[in-house]
Formats: C-alpha cells, sequence, structure tokens
C-alpha cells in the first residue's frame, strides 16, 4: 500500500500496463532443488483483507509447483527497519525470490537487493526497479467503479461512505471511481469521506464507519486493511463493499458486492520464471483483463438484475470497451478535469491529486 504522497507521485514515470510486461509462467526448469520463495506481510495474516489476499497468493504457488518450491512467510513486519532486516534474513536463509507487498517495503527492497544481487525481489505496490527488482500493482480502481454501480443501484438513502487510510492517488483513484460509479447509475448520490490516516487500524476503522452511519450513510466503502468496517455494517443492519477479500463471513446480511485482489497467477509466473532462470526485472499494472481484480461474492439483498448488470460491466471493462475515468469529469470543487469524449491517461490516473464532483470531503494533508 502507498504511503508517501510524493513518492507516489513519481510512479507515472514506471508503470507499464500489464500486457507489456513478463507475466506469462514459462517452462519450468529440470532442478530437483525446489525454489526457496519468501513473502512478508505488513500485517497479520487475518481471516480476508489485504494480507489474506496475498498469502493466498502464496498458497497458490505452492498448489501449481508442489515439490519444485518452498515457501516462507513472515507476518506483521513493520514498514522501515523492521521490514528491512526480516528481507535480509530471508535473503540470507537462501530464498532466490522474495515478494514484499506494502508501499513501504519498496525502499528496504531497493536496499537489501543491492547486497544480494543473485535474489530476484518482487516490490508490490513498489514502482522502483532495479535489475533484481521488479515491480508490481492492480487496478484497483477498476472494480471500484463497478462497486460503485452497485452501491448506486442498493443505497436508499443516496448518501454513500467510504473510510480511507491515506489520501494518496491510489486511493484517491479508488473513491472517484467508485464515486462515478454510483453517480452514472444515480446521479443524486453522494460520498462522504473520513480519512483515517492508518491502513490496518480495526477500532478506528469501526469508529469511522459508525460515525459514517449516523450521517444518513446505508451503504459503505473502505480502503483500509481489516474487515471492521464490514462488521459494523452488519452490526447497523447497513450494507458495505468488501475491499481485497469476500467478507460475507463477516458480514452476511451487509456485504452487497466485493472488489478482490487475485495475486496467484502473477505470483506462480515470477517464480516459475525465477525457477526456470528466465525471471526479468519489470513493471506491471493489471486490472480486470488480466485477471488481477474481480467484483463479485454478491450478497442476498442483491436483486439477480443488478449482479447481471455488473458482471456484464466488468466484461466491458476487461475488454476496454468501459472506462472508469471518461469524461466529462469535475472535482467537488467545481473546476473541470476532463472533458466529454476523454478518457485519463495512465499518467493522470497515477498522479491523481483531487476528489471527483459528488465526493464530500478534503484531501487531508
Amino acid at each position: 500500500m502507498y504511503k508517501n504522497l510524493a513518492a507516489a507521485l513519481v510512479a507515472a514515470c514506471f508503470f507499464l500496463p500489464a500486457a507489456q510486461a513478463q507475466i506469462s509462467a514459462p517452462s519450468t526448469s529440470k532442478s530437483t532443488d525446489p525454489i526457496k520463495a519468501g513473502f512478508v506481510y505488513v500485517s497479520p495474516i487475518t481471516e480476508a483483507g489485504w494480507t489474506r489476499q496475498h498469502d493466498e497468493g502464496r498458497k497458490a504457488v505452492e498448489r501449481a509447483l508442489g515439490d519444485q518450491v518452498k515457501t516462507t512467510f513472515v507476518a506483521d513486519v513493520a514498514e522501515g527497519a523492521d521490514a528491512e532486516r526480516v528481507i535480509r534474513d530471508l535473503a540470507q536463509q537462501g530464498h532466490q525470490i522474495i515478494f514484499t507487498p506494502s508501499f513501504g517495503y519498496m525502499e528496504p527492497t531497493l536496499k537489501v537487493a543491492k547486497e544480494f544481487p543473485n535474489v530476484k525481489f518482487e516490490s508490490v505496490t513498489g514502482f522502483k526497479t532495479a535489475s533484481n527488482v521488479a515491480a508490481s500493482n492492480a487496478r484497483y480502481y477498476e472494480g471500484r467503479y463497478l462497486a460503485g454501480i452497485a452501491a448506486g443501484r442498493m443505497t436508499q438513502s443516496n448518501v454513500a461512505g467510504y473510510v480511507a487510510g491515506f489520501p494518496i492517488p491510489e486511493v484517491l483513484q479508488g473513491i472517484n471511481a467508485f464515486t462515478l460509479g454510483m453517480r452514472s447509475v444515480n446521479p443524486k448520490a453522494t460520498v462522504k469521506v473520513v480519512w483515517l490516516n492508518a491502513w490496518f487500524d480495526p477500532p478506528k476503522e469501526r469508529e469511522a464507519a459508525m460515525a459514517l452511519f449516523n450521517q444518513d450513510v446505508d451503504v459503505i466503502a473502505f480502503h483500509t486493511g481489516s474487515t471492521a468496517v464490514m462488521a459494523a455494517a452488519q452490526e447497523r443492519g447497513k450494507m458495505a463493499v468488501a475491499y481485497h477479500s469476500d467478507m460475507r463471513k463477516v458480514g452476511p446480511d451487509a456485504q452487497i458486492i466485493a472488489v478482490s485482489h487475485q495475486w496467484g497467477d502473477y505470483y506462480t509466473a515470477r517464480v516459475k520464471a525465477a525457477l526456470a532462470g528466465q525471471w526479468k526485472s519489470g513493471s506491471v499494472w493489471g486490472g480486470v483483463k488480466e485477471g488481477m481484480i474481480r467484483v463479485g461474492d454478491f450478497g442476498p439483498k442483491v436483486p439477480k438484475p443488478v449482479q447481471d448488470e455488473i458482471l456484464a460491466k466488468q466484461k466491458a471493462v476487461g475488454a476496454g470497451k468501459l472506462q472508469a475515468f471518461a469524461g466529462p469529469i469535475s472535482d467537488n470543487e467545481g473546476k473541470l478535469v476532463l472533458p466529454a469524449g476523454q478518457t485519463l491517461s495512465d499518467a493522470q490516473i497515477l498522479n491523481m491529486n483531487y476528489l471527483v464532483q459528488g465526493v464530500v470531503g478534503r484531501i487531508t494533508r
């Protein structure tokens, strides 16, 4: 996850669409020694959420490669000095490829990579690369747009809530795409934002959700790392959009849809490439088309016609026929950002620093 606005803005210079980077799985080598793959997680492995999805990706590697791979993970590792120590330990223990899925791990990963030139590193949500460091991220905003359509169809109050971590481009993309999706089917809808300045703080996440529910919000989305917002929606009899993972176990009645991250294919392809001696550095930014983002896992409140509409539009997004950021787009201060007939470029999306019309709130600095 991004944790530095200035650094995140530079990302536009580095990311390539997934189709331009190596994500296909080459044939594996005939070596009898298993490759050792290490994973570093920024939070505990909970039943759903950011870290859960990356651990599911690790398990997918094990299923795909069997005795050709041995995986190791270290969870709940703080960004900064702790991350550097853990990443170095994994390299010293003989791991040939190491995945570090948190933006705050980028600099520690690069530092350790210089010390271990024969080890391959995968900086997930980072943007800097090196000869032995690749970068990858997903177009989360595509799923957010589709979830916004679902929220627009389901709301009765026409007021949605959004519990957000930090006001960096990745989060702004999600808020804006969700709002644009919602207002594409419900022009009266508004979205109220609460900033947490934290990625994983279940008590604060819950408190923010409860505050929003007290402000006419009947459907809520979030960009945080736990299931606390979903649990709060279940408790209050409200609706919620799950993020990272399917959270119906936590909110069986509350969940209307999930925006889930799918890392298994990418992780497997990268480990296979390392195993075959064909790994190359590069940058990937994949979305619905590449199978890295998916919406679905509908809750019982969502009518079949709405489900069918969302799934059809998901196919359109994957085919490039539906763009989340198509003009006209204005910010929530009335300034025209994008004229009709145009779509935002990748660079414009990666440098996003505003909230669109319909969002109630400001970007905290």
